[in-house]
């Protein structure tokens, strides 16, 4: 292939996301420079995080520029190589955006063994959403043994991997999900002791019946009403992990704040904010103990895989719909 395809951010989206957002322009295929190597993308990573990304605004990365590739986290195989640490052949996973081909000076660039795992999981389980999972967790959540853990957007990416690293700790596990299937798919496939659908269910009524000495730690990828309600569940002490609010990326409105917050106090409960790039230091470790727990068998990892770089905008808006089970991904 001779060209590379690549999607620009066109304009700041106003609420869903819409192709019209972007423009997809076709350049030449770029030559690295000194001390630079040549990537060729083979999958795309989606994440709810890329919303953000669009918006104008102070937020923990500077915003994507109008008329700038649209940032995205991409595996693929180096083709071309100045530089001398990486070698023609090796895979590698970056933020090497929604195109083809990425030139890269190697800085926030890491080396993976597609014989160890399918290239599509170090976008996944071990990568950054399996990282959100593991640090957010264990190191804001400070999930133990016997601990009540709840996971909102339990069927996705990071809360998959959230309620398994509970279960693998010794913990209770209580899954929320949207749709009667991937409830089942959490119970059944993942391990988690219950699921509650917030689509057919009464979620705090699900979550009385589930966790009756109340909930220990919350991971909430989702925000709004359903943090609200379990804010009225917590045990004492309990933490409340904030890694998202998908529920929230796309209003037109205000973000809908929550109203029961004085449970934190009640409860002597914290709730913090967690964003993965602070344990940048330490994936290696991660890594390594989520690798072997993945060939043991503790851990299962499952990627929703959509295929052509040219659907980028259709099968990005499948994350704010709920239609993707796993980590998605886009097959270049």
């Amino acid at each position: 292939m001779s060209t590379n395809r690549q999607f620009k951010l066109k304009q700041r989206p106003v609420g869903m996301v819409k192709r019209e957002d972007f423009e997809f322009a076709k350049a030449d295929v770029p030559e690295p420079g000194d001390g630079e190597f040549l990537v060729r993308i083979a999958y795309l990573s989606l994440d709810p995080a890329m919303r953000g990304w669009m918006n104008e605004g102070k937020s923990y990365v500077p915003p994507v520029g109008l008329g700038e590739v649209m940032r995205a986290g991409a595996v693929g195989e180096i083709v071309k190589s100045n530089h001398p640490k990486f070698a023609v052949g090796e895979h590698v996973v970056g933020m090497f955006g929604v195109q083809d081909y990425a030139v890269s000076n190697g800085k926030g660039v890491t080396r993976v063994d597609p014989k160890l795992a399918p290239l599509p999981v170090y976008l996944g389980t071990l990568g950054m959403p399996g990282m959100t999972a593991y640090f957010g967790l264990l190191e804001i959540g400070k999930a133990k043994a016997g601990d009540t853990v709840v996971v909102s957007g339990a069927a996705g990416a990071v809360g998959q991997v959230v309620g398994q690293i509970a279960k693998i700790k010794g913990c209770r596990v209580v899954g929320i999900a949207g749709g009667a299937d991937k409830c089942r798919y959490v119970v059944d496939e993942l391990g988690f002791d219950a699921c509650i659908d917030y689509k057919n269910e009464d979620v705090k009524k699900g979550l009385k019946q589930h966790c009756p000495q109340g909930v220990n730690v919350y991971f909430d990828n989702v925000g709004g009403e359903i943090l609200d309600i379990v804010l009225t569940q917590l045990a004492m002490h309990a933490r409340i992990v904030i890694c998202g609010a998908i529920s929230q990326y796309n209003n037109t409105t205000p973000v809908k704040g929550p109203s029961n917050y004085m449970s934190l106090l009640v409860n002597r409960a914290t709730m913090a904010g967690m964003v993965v790039f602070d344990w940048a230091d330490r994936y290696g470790e991660a890594a390594r103990e989520m690798g072997g727990w993945l060939q043991s068998g503790k851990l299962k990892t499952r990627e929703d895989i959509a295929e052509g770089l040219e659907t980028f905008p259709e099968t990005l808006l499948k994350l704010f719909k709920g239609e993707n089970t796993g980590k998605l991904v886009l097959k270049v």
